[in-house]
């Protein structure tokens, strides 16, 4: 599927939205849920196409998930009435879910198969597998585990002290989530603070999770209370928003109920420093994670160098903050963020790759991009690769360019955010 993007300069962007719930959060309420004692009900469920992957997964472990609309009630029995599955266990596109699911399967007394798509099947899963199969688990695949399609049959874990090389949410869940049925402590000691939505949410459903700086351990054999989850917003989706604010002329628009967990405002920092005129009010620091709303207006942006320990803080937004870079002033660095590269694609290389095709000024390093502000974009024949935020970054940007834009397999975009064109159709309007 292609979206023709026709004369779709921008005269301005203006209203009040919400973006969808945020997939990471979403994600994990599904699953603690599922393995949960009782009655969990999550609101604001994001119904893109990984989070319903999520669900589907686990309906096939035997749980009971009953979903309308962005409303999900999950009837748990613990982690002990998980069931074997008769069928392939399929991910999609989610490097979430399978990740995640491992650490949870690498408990379980029996065999699953687990499979993804073709961008699934060239993302590492050795940084997850390997500390994995250190407490126990016995996990075998392509390349001895390290890519899918992955077997498992788990049980009988012993709790470990794992030193992560990476500062990585998805890693250091899947061992905590391990560690929550292994005998024993499990600790997971990261190079740099990654997003804490486990630890959050763990303690909502009644497990102690011990924080020691860099450090994050869990006693086995705690058993989750089902309770209710709102999703906030995904800050990583009103990225999208917040930079198109303030790079196309006479823009305003607020997003309200954002998501604005510390581990994941990295966004708002960088955006700040360049010079963009955002403000954060109503804020609500009263539920699991903490929520705000967000408004962005049209913005004198300036270059400035992206790196160290803010990194694993925004990875996530590091595409379309190269977009906000090619109407900067001056010369913006990335780098620290190897990262990109095992993520849906290579997005150091696709994010050059497509930008350069609409005319703007930018080269890959070998950890991140340097781009040369201001760049007058052009329309162009380009494509998300299958990555939602490629996909999502070439929208934007084709706001700002002259001429037709043909992003090809755009639907990849409803994986994070379903009604994305719509709603940016409306703040044209």
């Amino acid at each position: 599927m292609s979206k023709v993007m026709q004369n779709n300069k921008a005269a301005q962007l203006k209203g009040t939205m919400k973006v969808p719930g945020d997939k990471s959060i979403s994600h994990r309420a599904v699953m603690l849920g599922s393995i949960a004692q009782g009655k969990t009900t999550v609101s604001g469920l994001l119904t893109g196409d990984d989070c319903l992957n999520t669900i589907d997964c686990f309906r096939k472990l035997g749980v009971d998930i009953h979903r309308d609309g962005e409303f999900v009630e999950i009837n748990g029995k613990g982690i002990d009435g998980l069931q074997e599955p008769s069928d392939i266990l399929d991910v999609g596109n989610s490097g979430t879910t399978i990740r995640l699911l491992l650490g949870i399967l690498s408990t379980l007394p029996f065999h699953t198969n687990v499979i993804g798509d073709e961008s699934i099947a060239k993302r590492p899963m050795g940084r997850v597998t390997i500390p994995l199969k250190e407490m126990g688990a016995k996990i075998d695949g392509r390349d001895n585990g390290k890519f899918t399609p992955l077997s498992i049959r788990g049980g009988g874990l012993k709790g470990i002290d794992y030193v992560s090389p990476v500062a990585s949410a998805q890693v250091k869940s899947a061992v905590l989530l391990a560690g929550l049925n292994a005998e024993g402590t499990t600790s997971v000691t990261e190079p740099e603070s990654s997003r804490d939505h486990t630890e959050r949410m763990l303690q909502a459903f009644g497990v102690e999770v011990l924080v020691d700086g860099l450090k994050k351990s869990i006693q086995g054999n705690q058993e989750l209370t089902g309770t209710s989850i709102n999703v906030p917003g995904d800050i990583s989706s009103a990225a999208f928003f917040l930079v198109a604010g303030a790079i196309i002329p006479n823009s305003e628009i607020k997003i309200k109920n954002v998501g604005i967990n510390p581990t994941r405002t990295g966004i708002l920092d960088v955006l700040k420093l360049m010079g963009a005129d955002i403000s954060i009010h109503n804020i609500n620091d009263q539920s699991v994670e903490p929520i705000a709303d967000i408004t962005i207006k049209t913005s004198n942006l300036r270059g400035v160098e992206i790196s160290g320990d803010i990194i694993p803080r925004l990875i996530d937004e590091i595409p379309i903050l190269a977009l906000a870079a090619t109407q900067a002033e001056g010369v913006t660095v990335i780098k620290d963020a190897a990262e990109l590269k095992v993520k849906e694609t290579n997005r150091i290389d696709t994010v050059v790759d497509e930008l350069k095709k609409m005319g703007a000024n930018i080269e890959a390093t070998e950890d991140g991009m340097k781009i040369y502000g201001k760049s007058k974009l052009h329309g162009a024949d380009v494509s998300s690769h299958g990555d939602h935020r490629i996909g999502m970054m070439l929208a934007i940007a084709s706001c700002l360019a002259s001429g037709e834009t043909n992003i090809k397999n755009s639907k990849a975009i409803t994986i994070s955010y379903p009604g994305f064109f719509e709603q940016l159709e409306k703040l044209m309007q």
